[in-house]
């Protein structure tokens, strides 16, 4: 085996001269030379792993020549030794000059860049031997040239194994083995960061998890790539686009017609179908019995006579046809459609034909089979291949054969092997014929995703694909009323492939209850203190190990800092990486910190997906990450769906039955367990439970318990959170909330250790520490559409999300508190400048496992639907609060027979408290919303709408800008503890609105917790408000929070004996507000009332006051500044008043001296009920009346209201152009309408008088440059289409009226970006987006067409501006804040 000259203390190759990069000592571009210094430990690293050593006779070994182990042996052969060496370095340098000469005769140059282009690695080429286990050590610098099988691999000691690579790209090597071990300076490298691997190189990882032949190396297992302490890995393939957005729709099938396709045995004569050319859709279907009727082949005649030229005509025979075919028929289709073959059809024979009328010879497909003995022994087959006039590729087949003794005919219209994907990258020159994609869901079911095999495509430009096939489902590649739905496309094809060798079926203790096929494939772990591992552009498959803890697709194992903060100078990354089909997540990240990971895909696999595992993980950064397809996996609770969350009971205490809905159901794409790591740019497209979820681990777990310091991930404030997308998520898209347990399973708590636990608050303060200020947890730019569930589940607070758009969701946006009393007093949750929609365009694709398709959105069309089709969905759900919602717009809640669609609307069947505090503001409802805010009804979904939260729904319109009255109040309308005779009431809100000031008293009882309590306000004696109470029967306590009106007068009874111990609590309580209250009591009832004020920061009771006694309730009201009680016997009420002496800050539930409370001990020696309804009233019947006024109505528009954005996108750098188009036939006239316009960004343009309407916008600028109208087709304006639009032009067109001229326009509109002329034969209106510049034409380019009662109503598009595809000067790198963030993240700025 060739050896290099042996170990040097100098660098093996020197850094090029130009190079600038800051390197590790000793580091080189594309390879590391000696091993840098070790990073400071946070903790005591673990003892070195050694690999296993298999037996002696696998190893093979690479030692010097047997003269130099042996040259001290014989001085006698020093000269000849000496004579030896200098001929063999003449030798060298002769054939290393010709190999140098060679390289650079063939273009091949050496570069030091290059880690194969090394000088010191010698030729390696072990060959196929299975069985033997090789060890490269100090000194062999090894370039392995061609494929090789080996048993195990291990690189050590300075050792180095790097694959060959050559200019063309053609050396494609593939190493085949059970494990590859670098520890200890070794290193392997494919390629580097500036000398890409071009070739392909395959590591194929082969064993079985029962296969006892090779021992499991300890802390590694089997079937790996393992980088120990002092191991380098570098891995660096082609460079290519990782993911992409769709931008243009791709419609089920390819077409927006669907396709078509019939087949019929025995269909006697010419089986005909006409198919217009421009759309692919079928205007006529018909038989002709041309085999039995004359007047049949007379009718067919006639037809051919009168289609248009132009129009797709396709004829199938269908037993036969010729009998009664008459001559006039023949020479019809013979002049009409150019058949070669028409007058020479035979009986029986089969026929089948494909032609455009009026185009002869040159445009017919057709095919004749001889009938003999009822067979055809083949299939007559006609096929022709058409193009829309929006470009979009359509095959039309005709067929016909006897088979069998039947005669069979049919008909196909698809895009089989057609559809073109137009991107928003260039991918062209890297995404190559043969390569897979995956295309992502835009439904609710991520099983909606589809994978394709990219076909060659001459005729695409930089920005566009052709896929094999056909797609089954919609894919929208738009944006859809103002948010960003546009299907990622992501390539996971690499040049560089690591795969696992598997299994045809599961086997062996593989969880084969659960999995029929292999879990155990490949994986790959990095180890603390490796050299350098830098991944990009590598394709993983059949990786991860799921009966393996720890054995993931890669997996960094409790490395600490791996950036410059752990002493890499190169901090470490993946970039690029495609992991797909894979059985155990994609990429772990455990007790690392400083990662980079970026442009990676996580496809179809099994458990989290980007995993960080500890809690205690930091400073990571994903940047532009795709997931998509997350399964539920089995190795923790978290991981698991319903059945497998039942069935696995190994680890929870003996007879426990694990709950799914609390204990596991939380699979998520991206599960980050500490708040400081940073997204940014990342699209999460369908997971099994949720999108991103955030998860708060109240100490570290697993491995990191106890060896660092504790992070206290409640506390600790969030990192960067900018610009990403969840959709396609079954639970949520954005899940902020719960902690795991930390704990064993025990019979205190029988759960298992990791499960789902109910406890954690996330609460940022600065350094993590509560005495600190509040840093808010800011979402910025979050798309999220079409998730099952929930958009975005948020609890904790500071919380503020902002431009952001959420479309689709069951729930677009819900908040959740810290509770009655929060942990973090004074916290709140705000909502800024986001869109809500709540039906869309985007209307799906009934299957992938969507389960509902109902009626529904603006149009009233069949779409799928969230959870079911009587579901109330939602666009901001109001639980508890505070919230704030304001500058914020509403689009798309039309309710339907079947559910109540609303914009704002409350948690359902919501036991908890709300705040009068929620506070919404500077709000735009578009002409779409039929429901501005429903506060339920008994019924399904809604049940009784009678739990003390359901009662008690209420938020306070600030501005009115949602009812029209500035600062009023909206609660339930059977809720008369707000209201007042002035109250406006809304009976299809189930809602009224009030004005007033309004908080909640905080009512605690001990030992009482059964009972029900009924509050009725003087004013309002015969309509009490009944609370049952938050906590569960029989718990120590029970505690009830109505909102009361202020400044009025309560009496509160109770479903059984009085407690005897009443806590009173004033929430949200201003300086000086009041209420007045009676308690009943026995009559025999003697007290001991204090107030106090509960310092909760400081765990203490400040300010103990004893109440005292007065002889009425006329002297109490007289002093209602003291502490006074007063009680009634003869009625059993305790009066007092309960009032505020100390204002609030903020959003502070409770005073800044701490929560005011009244508590009242009661001694009676009676079982009786305590209501004393029948006793105090008419005693205590007061008149009602408005403590304050209601404000007058408001009809004016609002100003400023609503999103100052139209459009909510994942490229926010990006400007867009809103534009409708408004087109108006003589039938829709003629039923009522009258309205036709174009508008731009809000600005409507309306125009009254019969003609064409064209609007030109600056594609660079969006400013509206011309408007013309034309009464019809003249020279004038054709003149304008040919002339008078300027360059660089977004053109919009709409019709008025009866249009006589539309066949003339269709040639003009070529110039607009269509792909041909439209046959515009009997069309009745138009609407164009047409562009006036570049070529080749944008992909929303389009004309819509409408016909008799096909209306095309209105049409909305947005459009971006400012391309460099327009000829606009791009905004550049400098504009893009995702840039600028990311920089910030790593620590560049």
């Amino acid at each position: 085996m060739p050896t290099s000259d042996g170990p040097s203390r100098k660098p093996v190759f020197v850094a090029p001269p130009h190079g600038k990069h800051h390197r590790a000592p000793g580091y080189v571009p594309g390879r590391v030379a000696p091993v840098r210094s070790q990073p400071p430990a946070k903790a005591p690293p673990p003892p070195p792993i050694r690999p296993h050593r298999p037996p002696p006779e696998r190893r093979g070994t690479f030692n010097l020549s047997e003269e130099n182990q042996h040259r001290g042996q014989a001085p006698s052969l020093k000269q000849r030794k000496n004579t030896y060496i200098c001929f063999g370095v003449s030798i060298g340098v002769f054939f290393f000059t010709l190999i140098l000469i060679f390289s650079l005769s063939t273009g091949d140059e050496l570069d030091d860049n290059c880690p194969d282009h090394d000088r010191s690695l010698s030729s390696w080429n072990p060959g196929h031997q299975p069985e033997k286990a090789v060890l490269v050590k100090s000194g062999h610098l090894l370039r392995l040239d061609t494929s090789a099988t080996l048993h195990t691999l291990t690189i050590q000691s300075g050792g180095r194994v790097v694959f060959a690579d050559n200019a063309a790209g053609c050396k494609n090597i593939t190493l085949k083995t059970r494990h590859i071990l670098i520890e200890d300076g070794g290193a392997l490298h494919i390629g580097a960061p500036k000398c890409r691997y071009r070739s392909r190189a395959t590591i194929v990882l082969v064993g079985r998890s029962d296969d006892t032949e090779v021992p499991e190396v300890p802390g590694m297992g089997r079937k790996f790539i393992g980088v120990m302490k002092g191991g380098t890995l570098e891995l660096h393939g082609t460079e290519r686009v990782s993911w992409s957005l769709l931008t243009r729709n791709v419609p089920a099938s390819g077409l927006t017609t669907g396709g078509y396709a019939f087949q019929r045995n025995f269909s006697r004569g010419i089986n005909l179908r006409v198919v217009d050319q421009d759309t692919g859709t079928i205007v006529l279907s018909e038989r002709y019995d041309t085999h039995q009727s004359p007047a049949d082949s007379r009718r067919l005649t006639q037809l051919l006579q009168t289609l248009p030229v132009g129009r797709i005509v396709t004829l199938a025979v269908g037993d036969s046809a010729v009998k009664s075919l008459l001559e006039e028929t023949k020479k019809a289709i013979e002049e009409k459609l150019g058949s070669r073959f028409v007058y020479d059809l035979k009986y029986r024979e089969a026929w089948a034909l494909v032609s455009v009328v009026g185009s002869g010879n040159a445009s017919c497909s057709e095919d004749v089979r001889e009938h003999e003995n009822h067979e055809t022994y083949g299939r007559a087959l006609a096929k022709q291949n058409f193009t829309t006039v929006n470009g979009v590729g359509f095959s039309v087949t005709a067929y016909s054969e006897w088979k069998n003794g039947f005669p069979i005919s049919g008909f196909q219209i698809d895009a089989v092997d057609q559809v073109i994907l137009n991107l928003q990258d260039k991918v062209k020159k890297t995404w190559q014929p043969g390569d897979q994609i995956v295309v992502a869901s835009t439904d609710y079911s991520m099983h909606q995703a589809e994978e394709f095999t990219l076909l060659p495509c001459s005729d695409c430009h930089s920005k566009q694909v052709r896929i094999q096939g056909k797609p089954q489902y919609n894919h929208v590649g738009e944006i859809m009323d103002g948010v960003d739905m546009r299907a990622e496309v992501a390539l996971l094809s690499r040049n560089i492939l690591i795969f696992g060798e598997m299994e045809n079926s599961c086997y062996g203790n593989n969880l084969c209850q659960f999995y029929s096929h292999d879990t155990y494939g490949g994986h790959i772990k990095i180890n603390a203190n490796f050299s350098s591992v830098h991944l990009s552009h590598v394709e993983l498959k059949n990786m991860g190990q799921q009966a393996e803890q720890g054995h993931y697709p890669v997996h960094f194992h409790m490395c600490g800092d791996v950036d410059e903060k752990g002493g890499y100078e190169e901090p470490t990354y993946v970039d690029g990486l495609s992991i797909h089909h894979s059985f155990s997540r994609c990429l772990t990240i455990h007790t690392t910190n400083g990662l980079l990971v970026k442009n990676t895909i996580g496809y179809d696999t099994l458990g989290h997906c980007f995993f960080l595992e500890d809690g205690i993980e930091q400073r990571n950064t994903f940047y532009h990450n795709l997931g998509l397809l997350t399964r539920p996996g089995t190795l923790l609770p978290t991981d698991r769906n319903e059945t497998l969350c039942t069935s696995i009971k190994d680890k929870v205490y003996k007879g426990y039955t694990p709950s799914p809905s609390t204990d596991c159901k939380a699979v998520s794409t991206f599960w980050i367990a500490n708040p400081n790591n940073n997204l940014i740019s990342n699209a999460a497209a369908g997971s099994q439970d949720a999108g991103i979820w955030f998860v708060f681990h109240s100490s570290s777990t697993g491995d990191s318990h106890g060896l660092v310091p504790e992070t206290n991930a409640e506390l600790t404030p969030l990192g960067i959170f900018y610009n990403n997308r969840v959709h396609s998520n079954f639970k949520a898209g954005l899940f902020i909330d719960k902690g795991v347990k930390t704990t064993n399973a025990s019979a205190a708590d029988p759960r298992e250790y990791l499960c789902l636990h109910d406890s954690a608050r996330f609460r940022p303060h600065q350094d993590a520490d509560p005495s600190r200020p509040r840093v808010a947890a800011v979402i910025d730019t979050l798309i999220s559409f079409k998730n099952n569930d929930l958009g975005a589940w948020i609890r904790g607070g500071d919380i503020v999300i902002k431009n952001s758009g959420f479309a689709d969701n069951g729930v677009g946006l819900a908040f959740a508190s810290d509770g009655s009393y929060p942990k973090d007093e004074g916290s709140s949750q705000e909502v800024t400048q986001s869109l809500f929609v709540g039906e869309s365009q985007n209307r799906g694709t009934n299957g992938g496992q969507n389960k509902y398709w109902g009626l529904g959105g603006a149009d009233a069309k069949m779409r799928t639907l969230p959870k079911n089709r009587t579901f109330p969905i939602r666009g901001f759900q109001i639980y508890d609060g505070p919230v704030r919602l304001t500058q914020s717009t509403f689009r798309g809640f039309i309710p339907t027979p079947e559910r109540y669609t609303s914009a704002v609307g409350f948690n359902l069947k919501n036991n908890w408290q709300l705040t009068p505090q929620n506070n919404l503001s500077q709000l735009n409802f578009h002409s779409t919303v039929g429901l501005r805010i429903f506060f339920g009804r008994p019924g399904q979904w809604f049940e009784g709408n009678d739990l003390d939260g359901d009662k008690n729904s209420i938020f306070h319109d600030v501005d009115g800008s949602v009812t029209g009255y500035m600062d009023t109040f909206v609660g339930r309308a059977d809720n008369y503890l707000i209201q007042h005779p002035y109250c406006v009431p809304m009976p299809d809100w189930n809602g009224v609105i009030c004005s007033g000031r309004y908080s909640q008293v905080y009512i605690q009882t001990q030992r009482a917790s059964n009972l029900r309590l009924s509050i009725s306000r003087n004013e309002y004696p015969n309509a009490p408000l009944v609370l049952r109470g938050i906590n569960s029967q029989g718990a120590l306590s029970q505690q009830y929070q109505p909102i009361l009106m202020m400044s009025k007068s309560y009496t509160l009874h109770w479903s059984g004996p009085a407690p005897k111990e009443v806590v009173l609590s004033l929430i949200n309580f201003d300086k000086d507000d009041w209420v007045l209250v009676g308690l009943c009591y026995p009559s025999d009832t003697t007290f001991q009332i204090m107030a106090n004020i509960n310092d909760r920061q400081r765990k203490t009771f400040d300010d103990l006051i004893d109440y005292g006694t007065v002889v009425s309730l006329e002297e109490l009201v007289k002093r209602p500044m003291e502490r006074k009680y007063f009680f009634d016997q003869s009625v059993g009420l305790l009066w007092l008043y309960l009032r505020a002496r100390h204002g609030r800050d903020g959003h502070s539930y409770c005073s800044v001296k701490g929560c005011e409370r009244v508590k009242v001990l009661a001694t009676t020696s009676s079982k009786q009920t305590c209501n004393c309804t029948s006793k105090a009233y008419p005693k205590y019947y007061e008149m009602p009346s408005a403590v304050l006024p209601m404000p007058a109505l408001n009809t004016l528009p609002c100003k400023g209201c609503g999103a100052k954005k139209l459009v909510f996108s994942s490229e926010p750098w990006t400007s867009y152009l809103q534009t409708q188009v408004k087109s108006l036939s003589i039938k829709e006239q003629q039923k009522g309408d009258s309205s036709s316009f174009i508008t731009v960004n809000e600005v409507t343009m309306p125009f009254t008088r019969p003609g064409y309407f064209l609007v030109s916008v600056d594609a660079c600028s969006g400013k509206v440059t011309k408007k013309t109208s034309f009464a019809t087709m003249d020279a004038k304006m054709k003149q304008y289409l040919k002339t008078g639009v300027p360059n660089r032009s977004i053109v919009l067109m709409a019709t008025h009226g009866l249009m006589e001229d539309l066949v003339a326009v269709a040639p003009y509109l070529v110039s607009f970006g269509l792909t041909k002329a439209a046959d515009l034969h009997s069309k009745e209106s138009l609407a164009l987006w047409g562009f006036r510049g570049s070529s080749p034409p944008p992909p929303w380019v389009s004309l819509q067409a409408g016909q008799g009662d096909e209306f095309l109503g209105l049409q909305e598009r947005y459009l971006p501006l400012g391309l460099e595809a327009y000829g606009c000067t791009p905004p550049g790198d400098q504009m893009r804040k995702d840039l600028e963030l990311l920089k910030i993240a790593t620590g560049q700025l």
